[in-house]
């Protein structure tokens, strides 16, 4: 800003200071080196002094004005050198504050990643697991998938392993595993599918099998419902309580994943079509998009 005034400031002298104007200024300088010489010839002030006075009077005021118009460009360009250099130092401290800031973020997610998997070890002391960074995410009309840095010559990641938050909450499964990198399916996915049942919370925010964990249902991606965030729990009879906010847990049923980890909770329960039976959405316990650290369930023990 400082430098754009300075050359707006800088085009109005131009238009100021024409050729007329150096012009008139020489004609005064002339008059007054002869109004001097008059002075120290005659000891008076001489005709030649009293008209040159009076001839230069607006000239002279002229050249007073100029004169100031200069004094205040060279103190602005004084200012400007000032200000340039003091920006140059707020600039170089800006840059080592966002320096700072970075290392500082850095760190934070680091000990954010420790303290996840030490959190998970404390919660699920039976479960063999391998943390893991996203890499990056794919989603299309037909797939929500993501990339982990982790594969079969850096881990001992493998295809079919489930995918849990550090608080043991199931959002996948391990699909493509490369060297050092694998494809995970979410379970928001087309292709997923996991055996649950529903679950309640007790007093103390655990949950446990209720009334209906004798009859087990499966939870899958769904086409209609992927785009929304939400996956589908199909075919429940019509003899099943389903309240809303219901949590849904992995039954273990096919060794695939652990029984008791938590998958989402009742959405919306609506009547099928055809007339028979009812299916249910289910809301993800964590919002998906935002995860950045995950831990390969490598091996665990299904007490079935």
């Amino acid at each position: 800003m400082q430098r754009k005034a300075f050359e707006r400031d800088t085009e109005l002298m131009k238009k100021i200071i024409t050729k007329q104007s150096i012009v008139i200024a020489v004609v005064a300088m002339v008059l007054a080196l002869i109004s001097i010489i008059s002075v120290n010839a005659f000891n008076t002030q001489g005709p030649v002094t009293g008209f040159a006075h009076t001839v230069t009077r607006p000239v002279r005021a002229l050249t007073s004005t100029v004169a100031g118009i200069f004094e205040d460009i060279f103190a602005s360009i004084y200012r400007y050198d000032e200000l340039e250099r003091r920006f140059d130092e707020l600039a170089a401290q800006y840059a080592d504050l966002v320096r700072a800031h970075h290392m500082a973020a850095d760190l934070a997610a680091e000990n954010e990643r420790l303290r996840a998997a030490l959190g998970f070890r404390a919660l699920h002391p039976d479960i063999e697991q391998e943390m893991a960074t996203l890499v990056s995410w794919t989603s299309d009309n037909w797939s929500h998938t993501f990339t982990i840095n982790k594969g079969y010559a850096n881990s001992d990641v493998r295809s079919g392993m489930g995918v849990a938050t550090e608080y043991g909450v199931l959002i996948g499964q391990v699909t493509d595993v490369r060297p050092t990198e694998s494809t995970v399916i979410t379970i928001l996915d087309t292709t997923f599918s996991v055996a649950v049942f529903v679950g309640e919370v007790d007093a103390t925010g655990v949950v446990e099998i209720g009334a209906n964990a004798g009859v087990s249902a499966t939870a899958t991606g769904d086409f209609s419902f992927m785009r929304s965030g939400l996956l589908m729990l199909d075919y429940i009879d019509d003899d099943i309580t389903l309240l809303r906010s219901a949590p849904i847990v992995t039954s273990g049923a096919g060794g695939v994943f652990p029984p008791g980890m938590l998958v989402g909770e009742i959405d919306a329960v609506f009547p099928h079509a055809n007339g028979i039976g009812r299916f249910a959405t289910i809301r993800p316990i964590r919002e998906i998009n935002t995860i950045s650290t995950v831990f390969v369930i490598t091996e665990f023990e299904n007490p079935d």
